[in-house]
């Protein structure tokens, strides 16, 4: 039998704040793996535990009947996995690195305990992400932050993606604006009015000529991932590649950062056809093989 259930006025912020929970899902990482025993046999009910020290996060879980488990929703950052099992020694893989929207894979295969020691494995990176069709790449913070960007805007960092080119001046959404550099970019052979921008799982896109509505400044952005094809289900809306952008965010420890954006005629490099002024202010004599022309 069916019944009409009457919302209260307190139960809207609570739908609400659950739906973006859900949005922001979509550029989080995730942790999955199996956990064996020497000859390869599935471990079952073994208590495998997150941490993130810097982000203060714990997450806790216990393997399957097949002996895998996955830890969904983690914002991306360098995590510790440790996997305890009874009869079985601990394992603990430090500096497991998640990037945004992107799954991580670590396996573990125990031995049966000799003693109480803990047991250290090295957390590495796949050559090949097997859990997803998705083609594209990640900008890690490191490069986010410290690579010189005219302008400090961050849709510039896409031309580091493969199968990405520069766009043309001419087109529909790529003629930088001054102040905002470009709305969008070419690649994979996707228009560039076809490129979906998230930022932490919300779109970004005007609904009218689907460009960005606004950057994110460098400073806020941690890093971000373009996918350039077969995309994953919670992917629609656009044809074009995704923008996976994930902010900043806080640690247990205070810190900031102070920087100045300054350019002027004394700091640019000077053209190799441009004369050079004396002290005076007087051009010296052009050289001889650049009088030729």
């Amino acid at each position: 039998m069916l019944r009409k259930v009457a919302l209260s006025p307190f139960m809207l912020p609570l739908l609400i704040l659950l739906f973006a929970a859900t949005a922001f899902a979509q550029t989080t990482a995730s942790i999955q793996g199996t956990v064996t025993d020497q000859s390869g046999a599935a471990i079952v009910g073994a208590k495998v535990t997150i941490k993130n020290t810097a982000l203060g996060i714990e997450r806790t879980t216990q393997t399957s009947s097949t002996g895998s488990y996955e830890v969904p929703a983690l914002p991306p950052g360098v995590y510790t996995v440790q996997v305890q099992q009874s009869g079985f020694e601990t394992q603990l893989a430090k500096d497991l690195v998640l990037e945004v929207s992107k799954n991580s894979v670590q396996n573990f295969g125990l031995k049966v305990a000799s003693t109480s020691e803990v047991v250290t494995v090295e957390a590495t990176a796949p050559a090949i992400e097997a859990t997803t069709m998705t083609v594209g790449q990640t900008i890690n913070q490191r490069t986010v932050q410290e690579i010189p960007l005219n302008g400090r805007h961050f849709v510039d960092l896409a031309l580091l993606i493969p199968g990405t080119v520069t766009p043309p001046q001419n087109g529909f959404l790529t003629a930088p604006l001054r102040g905002q550099g470009s709305f969008a970019f070419n690649t994979a052979g996707n228009r560039e009015d076809a490129v979906n921008f998230m930022i932490n799982g919300i779109n970004l896109n005007d609904m009218v000529q689907n460009q960005v509505t606004f950057q994110p400044t460098i400073n806020t952005v941690s890093e971000f991932k373009v996918d350039n094809s077969t995309y994953s289900a919670e992917s629609g809306r656009n044809s074009g590649a995704i923008v996976n952008i994930a902010t900043r965010s806080g640690t247990d420890q205070f810190h900031g950062e102070v920087y100045d954006y300054l350019r002027n005629n004394y700091f640019d490099a000077r053209n190799a056809f441009d004369r050079k002024v004396s002290s005076t202010g007087t051009p010296l004599p052009m050289p001889a093989w650049l009088s030729l022309w």
